[in-house]
């Protein structure tokens, strides 16, 4: 059947979901090449602020997940690729307007991070990209939810969109906000971004120009998230700082 494949499919994209995205770094060396429209048409305070924009928009992806994993309870809402985890089923705060959430906040990074390129094939590819990548993955997730929680999984779903929020039928969080299961759980991502936006500006500089052009705003942004991440995992992995009774 149709929807049995479409799940095998989202299993395998479960499991590479780290890597799979890799797959379109060709495409925006490709975009890079040919220089940033913007800039060249309406000048350098044009290309500013819509980059500006892009990092704004990119960074209301991560706040969403953030606003998401806060209130998330032990064994719900990882990170995990090896099997689907579920210790309960989330329901209030963000999962009280769309069922998935935190692939909502991705779905924001990834296509902010593709319009900074300034490509508009790329940009079509990757919006048609995560229409294929993340519709199979929700398939896998939603028939594990469903197997294991049955009716309750389905009135939630019955009444809660799939992918884009509602407006309304907000629902408060069980749990409190919780900064620490933020910063446990959200410091990769943090620096993923300005990693990527750092990239394309330094690789569209050389594959345009053909030399760096040495930015000390993204210098400075490049260093101090690294800095950020490194501090942030040393405190994961080696202390319980950041641990949080029932997160």
């Amino acid at each position: 059947m149709i929807r049995d494949s479409i799940v095998r499919q989202g299993q395998w994209f479960f499991r590479w979901r780290s890597y799979v995205l890799l797959a379109t770094i060709p495409i925006a060396f490709m975009t890079l090449r040919r220089g940033e429209p913007i800039e060249l048409y309406f000048g350098d305070r044009a290309d500013f602020i819509y980059e500006g924009v892009c990092v704004a928009l990119a960074f209301t992806g991560l706040a969403l997940r953030a606003v998401t994993v806060a209130h998330a309870p032990k064994g719900t809402s990882g990170r995990n690729t090896r099997s689907q985890v579920a210790e309960t089923l989330n329901t209030t705060g963000m999962y009280s307007l769309t069922r998935n959430p935190l692939y909502f906040g991705n779905a924001i990074i990834y296509m902010a991070i593709a319009l900074f390129t300034q490509g508009v094939y790329f940009v079509i590819i990757m919006a048609l990209f995560l229409i294929i990548y993340l519709e199979r993955i929700i398939a896998t997730e939603e028939a594990f939810l469903s197997d294991k929680f049955g009716t309750t999984y389905q009135e939630w779903a019955d009444r809660v969109p799939a992918f884009f929020p509602r407006l309304s039928g907000w629902q408060a969080p069980t749990l409190p906000f919780s900064v620490r299961n933020v910063l446990r759980r959200e410091y990769s991502g943090f620096f993923a971004i300005i990693a990527a936006f750092f990239a394309i500006e330094a690789f569209g500089d050389v594959l345009f120009q053909g030399h760096i052009l040495y930015d000390p705003v993204w210098i400075a942004a490049f260093i101090g998230g690294g800095i950020v991440y490194l501090a942030l995992r040393s405190l994961k992995k080696q202390t319980s700082w950041l641990d949080v009774q029932g997160r």
